[in-house]
């Protein structure tokens, strides 16, 4: 019978919506910063800080951390300057910023003993570390990549693809930066021996078959990158992670695209802050653009072409804010799914200068939000395509700008 309610309460509001719309190579060093993340999200501070984002400035064309670095044809000299360009909750990651620069040169991978110069022993290493690539590689992971704390994974200049193998792992760690990648075609990982920092090789049952895994982290920033077809999500983020920013990436050609919040009783991701900003969704994707539970998402200026099944869903009573993105629709179709066993009509999801094209409609609940102050919003563009147009993997010439 609640079921039957929380459908019924869709479907009335979406009759209503629908009436109403229109190798290190640096002596550069700094000291250790913790390798273990914090995840305590039941102080006061945070707390009050749950429902308010990090403001950040815009470009022209709206798109504020490309703005403040793209245009220095010196980037390669200073490829630290990206630390200093987040936006949104996962603003404060700085990555290997202050640390030494490292080198790939090698894409092979041993799971256990890695290689001087591959990308596994650069992930390991327990200092901060600025990781970049020699030349366009291909690297096919033996097993999951578990990334230590306080480290830039840096991909522009070459054509990296990290594919057809176990991918990304940050797991109980803080401050992480994966910029101009390309990861596709992930499976999930064997049970086995894997080291998960110079300190420690220990065995794995196995992992999902993720792009990005975010577990137990916070300060986290996922940024150019493009996603496409694996095994489970394109990016998932569960048990207690927070502070994290996913912008200008390209997800294409899946499923279940990103889950944010791990079950619906897990209550530590009731501290979980997540921006999503600047994104291409699709083509070819079906539903989970994100998915949310419990936690506060502010899905800014994205651009999302076409969904199969839903483009944001939730359950758990998140608080969604969907401010200036635009939803084109392949026909008349609802933007928002809600999972839940009864009424959801307290639950905060807000559609603020959204464009909605192609009978697209977006079903909103919970308390009126006042629009000067937005529970601390930072302040957004309307969306413009020039804000996303160049998503995904830079082609960056050494000399040039992006």
């Amino acid at each position: 019978m609640e079921v039957q309610s929380c459908l019924l309460n869709v479907a009335l509001l979406g009759l209503l919506v629908l009436s109403l719309a229109p190798t290190a190579v640096s002596s550069r060093s700094s000291p250790l910063r913790p390798s273990r993340a914090t995840t305590n999200t039941s102080s006061s501070d945070e707390q009050q800080q749950r429902r308010r984002l990090s403001g950040y400035g815009a470009s022209s064309y709206g798109n504020g951390i490309d703005k403040c670095w793209r245009g220095d044809s010196n980037w390669a000299d200073n490829r630290m300057k990206l630390a200093d360009c987040g936006i949104g909750f996962g603003s404060k990651a700085t990555g290997g910023k202050g640390g030494e620069y490292y080198v790939v040169t090698d894409p092979s991978d041993d799971p256990v003993n890695p290689a001087r110069g591959t990308l596994r022993y650069g992930v390991t290493r327990m200092t901060p570390l600025w990781i970049y690539f020699a030349h366009d590689m291909t690297i096919e992971l033996e097993n999951e990549l578990i990334i230590t704390s306080d480290k830039t994974i840096d991909g522009r200049g070459a054509d990296v693809h990290i594919a057809h193998g176990p991918c990304l792992t940050i797991q109980y760690v803080s401050n992480v930066i994966v910029h101009g990648l390309n990861i596709h075609h992930c499976t999930p990982g064997k049970p086995g021996m894997v080291m998960s920092s110079t300190a420690h090789v220990g065995y794995r049952q196995g992992s999902d078959g993720d792009g990005i895994s975010i577990f137990g982290s916070r300060n986290i920033w996922i940024d150019h990158n493009a996603l496409s077809a694996c095994t489970d999500g394109l990016v998932d983020a569960i048990h207690g992670s927070t502070a994290i920013t996913i912008s200008n990436n390209v997800f294409t050609d899946h499923d279940k695209v990103m889950l944010l919040g791990h079950d619906d009783a897990y209550t530590e991701d009731k501290g979980m802050q997540v921006t999503v900003a600047f994104n291409r969704f699709g083509p070819g994707l079906v539903q989970r653009m994100p998915r949310c539970r419990l936690g506060y998402f502010h899905i800014v200026n994205n651009d999302y072409h076409d969904w199969s099944m839903y483009a944001l869903g939730g359950s758990a009573d998140p608080t969604i804010i969907s401010e200036g993105n635009r939803y084109l629709a392949s026909s008349a179709k609802e933007v928002t799914k809600r999972d839940c066993n009864g009424g959801w009509d307290g639950w905060t999801w807000k559609s603020i200068d959204d464009m909605f094209l192609n009978g697209a409609y977006f079903v909103e609940s919970g308390p009126m939000i006042d629009k000067e102050n937005r529970y601390g919003l930072g302040v957004s563009s309307k969306y413009s395509q020039y804000m996303t147009n160049d998503a995904g993997p830079l082609s960056c010439g050494v000399g040039s700008s992006c």
